[in-house]
């Protein structure tokens, strides 16, 4: 049993494929569980959340309408005492009538009425039921009922509760009323003036109706208030009016029907509005969040229970998974370990097809690994021949000879001071090209040593032709590949402005494109064909008739080679246009350590990653 435990320890040791697929996979299907059991608990408390919303507006609904029918009742009530009773009869001669009539009205609806009463203009009782002593200078006219119907003549106006103080009652009973006035037309001795009309509404049946939908106790409420926030009906209403609790109901007041979200004294909830006809009074609902907190505790648990199990179900799964998966990478890692340590067995091909594939890939990789390998070695060999040719064929004899034969007839001929000059540029001309055995130098001294090399051709040519150097200074602290431009430059004499009679020119010069350096020599001589053009830099056979002998070719083969196909010499070339010879490197700033890095000889097409390295520490500096 140890031993097996053992081994099944060492399968799962760090690092191993069993262990990484089992912990992906363990981690992934963790997380998909918590996102689908979150997703669970976000869609079951949303639908909670709206079912709760949903049963309270209808409830909301069902209540407004039972109230709405209470109030259209008493404005009927009201319609039927002033156009049926007040507005036919004149209190002169029939106030009997209209006692009587408004003691029919009243004894109907005795249970939802308190009082029936008609005030002049002046606040003068002129009639009322049922019949009882008004109380000595109720002083009327400051009523708020009164006040409203005069100043609103056209609607029908309905007060907050309040207890009925205008007549005496012989039980000493006091009711809570809500007051329904509007102002109506009295006809007396044929004269007609304004009076005003007040029916008190028993409150007690609008409080019943609240007290019916407020009776879950679960937090969640219902109040009643006016479009001014004054509270009709609360179930908390003693608690509001003695200051120990408040109520938002003037923001709530100022809502249109709907659902809205509230933070209130810290908490937050949801509010219900619904407006009641004729009235404008809202009925609003308060839904604590709480609420739907303590809804969602059992869904809770449920989830919890089905993420619980499905994660025993996925760790049986991931095992068996993973260990189907990791056994032929294990078999085929271990005969890869094996042909490292010398033994060459063979490569085990088995499993899946993707497997097997990996297997043969393998396999075949190591047969070619001895072929790239040769490839390799002759690279480099021909690279490093290619430098010691260019390096070895830059100055030509011939151009030497002439060279010395020129100031040795300088001097005979007492020519001393153009003498110096020629040997002083044939110093600097020998200075560069040793360059302590350097091959890449700065751009400075690349275009010393082409200044130097025309400085001598112009004196053997007689200034036949003339030479602009076009270089911004900046650009002359870049590296560049030594002796590049000298062929070039013979070149353009040789095959450029030589044939020419006059007016020869040579433009030497430097730009930056990028991350790119284009070094170019531009002339406007005889130019040559686009078949001559392609021939130069893929004719490695092509003997030239002048100059040192070394081809743009070698040129552009030197420069692949250090940094890769994306550079080399471009030449652009039209019969008797001229010539442009662009030579493309990478534009890296000229340090010691970036030569050094340089002639190390790293392939800039292979080697990306010293590539990145040498051009960041380029920036930097």
């Amino acid at each position: 049993m140890k031993k097996k435990l053992a081994q099944y320890l060492k399968k799962l040791r760090p690092g191993g494929i069993q262990t990484t697929l089992m912990l992906v996979v363990s981690c992934i299907s963790l997380v998909t569980m918590l996102l689908m059991g979150i997703l669970m608990y976000v869609r079951f408390s949303t639908l909670s959340r709206q079912e709760t919303i949903e049963s309270s507006r209808k409830l909301m609904e069902q209540t407004g309408e039972s109230m709405e029918d209470y109030l259209v009742n008493m404005r009927q009530i009201s319609d039927a005492i002033y156009y049926n009773v007040v507005k036919e009869n004149d209190f002169h001669d029939a106030r009997e009538e209209i006692q009587k009539g408004m003691n029919l009205l009243y004894e109907a609806n005795r249970d939802k009425l308190r009082t029936i009463a008609i005030y002049n203009r002046d606040g003068s009782l002129m009639a009322a039921e049922p019949v009882a002593t008004q109380k000595e200078d109720p002083d009327v006219t400051r009523q708020e009922w009164y006040q409203s119907a005069v100043e609103e003549m056209e609607n029908i106006h309905f007060s907050t509760p309040h207890i009925q103080n205008l007549f005496e009652d012989s039980t000493f009973r006091y009711y809570w009323v809500i007051s329904s006035s509007r102002v109506v037309e009295l006809t007396e001795n044929r004269d007609s003036r304004l009076g005003v009309l007040l029916v008190d509404m028993d409150f007690s049946s609008i409080s019943r109706m609240m007290n019916q939908i407020n009776k879950v106790g679960n937090g969640q409420y219902y109040y009643l208030c006016n479009s001014d926030g004054e509270i009709i009906y609360h179930p908390r209403q003693i608690q509001i009016s003695d200051g120990i609790c408040r109520e938002n109901s003037g923001k709530a007041a100022s809502y249109k029907d709907g659902v809205y979200d509230e933070t209130f004294e810290g908490a937050q909830r949801k509010v219900i509005v619904n407006t009641i006809s004729y009235t404008g009074w809202k009925l609003v609902g308060v839904i604590p969040y709480s609420i739907f907190t303590h809804e969602m505790v059992n869904v809770r648990y449920f989830i919890a229970m089905v993420i619980l199990l499905m994660a025993m179900m996925l760790t049986i799964i991931n095992r068996v998974v993973t260990e189907r998966i990791s056994r032929p990478i294990r078999k085929l890692n271990h005969s890869v370990m094996e042909y490292e340590a010398g033994k060459k067995p063979e490569i085990y091909i088995g499993g899946s097809w993707e497997i097997r594939h990996l297997g043969y890939s393998i396999q075949n990789s190591y047969e070619k690994s001895e072929k790239l390998m040769q490839e390799i070695v002759w690279e480099q060999n021909e690279r490093r021949k290619s430098e010691l040719d260019a390096l070895q064929s830059q100055i030509n004899p011939h151009f030497l000879y002439n060279t010395l034969d020129s100031i040795t007839w300088m001097i005979e001929g007492e020519r001393n001071d153009e003498a110096a000059f020629m040997i002083s540029q044939l110093a600097k001309l020998f200075r560069i090209s040793l360059s302590k055995g350097h091959t890449i130098i700065s751009v400075k001294d690349e275009l010393q040593h082409a200044q130097s090399y025309m400085n001598i051709q112009r004196v053997r040519y007689k200034d036949a032709f003339s030479v602009i150097f076009d270089v911004e200074s900046e650009l002359e602290k870049y590296c560049a590949v030594k002796l590049t431009l000298q062929p070039i430059l013979e070149n353009a004499i040789n095959y450029g402005v030589d044939p020419m009679d006059d007016c020869g020119e040579i433009r030497i010069g430097v730009k930056k494109e990028g991350d790119m350096l284009i070094l170019f020599v531009e002339d406007n001589g005889i130019g040559m064909s686009q078949e001559e053009v392609s021939l130069l830099l893929t004719d490695s056979n092509r003997i030239p008739k002048h100059g040192s002998g070394v081809g743009l070719i070698n040129i552009h083969n030197r420069l692949q080679i250090l940094f890769g196909k994306n550079y080399g010499i471009l030449v652009e070339s039209e019969p008797d246009e001229g010539t442009k010879v662009s030579i493309k490197i990478p534009a890296i700033l000229y340090t010691e350590e970036n030569r050094k890095i340089l002639e190390k000889g790293y392939l800039f097409s292979r080697e990306k990653l010293e590539k990145k390295e040498l051009q960041g520490e380029c920036n930097e500096k």
